[in-house]
C-alpha cells in the first residue's frame, strides 16, 4: 500500500526553530523577519523575547548565512532553520558570486545535516523588487515561516514512520 507523508501547520508547538538573518540590506531583511515571525506566532510558535522555541541569529550578509546555519543545524537543538537575506544586483559580478555561494552553502547544510533549511534569500535586480517581496505587495517572510512549519512537521512524520518500520 502506498504511503503518503505530509507536514501540517498545526504541529508548531512541538518545533524548535532557528532563524538566521543577513544584516546587509536590513531594510528588506527586517521586513522578511517580521513577516516570518508573524506567521510563526499565528500558528502557535512562541516568538516572545524569552521564547524557548525560537532563536534568531544575525549575520553580516548573505555570504555568511551557510556557516551559521550549519552551526545551528549541527547543534541538535532545532527541527528546522530559516535563512533570510536579500541580495540586490549591482554593477559588478559580486551579486553572482554571493548568490551562488549562499545558495550552494545553504542547500548543502540541509543535505549534510538532515535538518530542513528554508531558503529565504531574495535575489532581485532592484531594491524596489526586494521591497515588493518583503511587504509592499506581499511578504515572502510569511511564506518562509509556513515552509518551516510544514517541513519541521513532515520530518517528524517521516522519522516516526521510518523508525516504526
Amino acid at each position: 500500500m502506498m504511503a503518503t507523508y505530509e507536514g501540517r501547520y498545526t504541529d508548531a508547538q512541538a518545533l524548535r526553530i532557528a532563524v538566521v538573518v543577513a544584516r546587509f540590506n536590513d531594510l528588506v531583511t527586517g521586513k522578511l523577519l517580521s513577516g516570518c515571525l508573524d506567521c510563526l506566532a499565528r500558528h502557535g510558535v512562541d516568538t516572545s523575547s524569552n521564547s524557548d522555541q525560537l532563536d534568531v541569529a544575525w549575520v553580516p550578509g548573505a555570504f555568511e548565512l551557510p556557516i551559521v546555519t550549519q552551526t545551528l543545524a549541527l547543534s541538535g537543538q532545532y527541527e528546522v532553520v530559516i535563512t533570510l537575506g536579500a541580495v540586490i544586483r549591482g554593477d559588478t559580478p559580486h551579486f553572482d558570486v554571493v548568490v551562488a555561494e549562499a545558495s550552494k552553502g545553504i542547500a548543502s547544510v540541509s543535505r549534510e545535516t538532515g535538518v530542513p533549511v528554508i531558503f529565504g534569500v531574495l535575489t532581485t535586480d532592484t531594491m524596489q523588487q526586494a521591497l515588493e517581496r518583503a511587504g509592499i505587495k506581499s511578504n515572502l517572510g510569511w511564506s518562509y515561516g509556513l515552509q518551516a512549519l510544514e517541513m519541521g512537521s513532515l520530518m517528524g512524520v517521516l522519522r516516526s514512520a521510518t523508525s516504526a518500520s
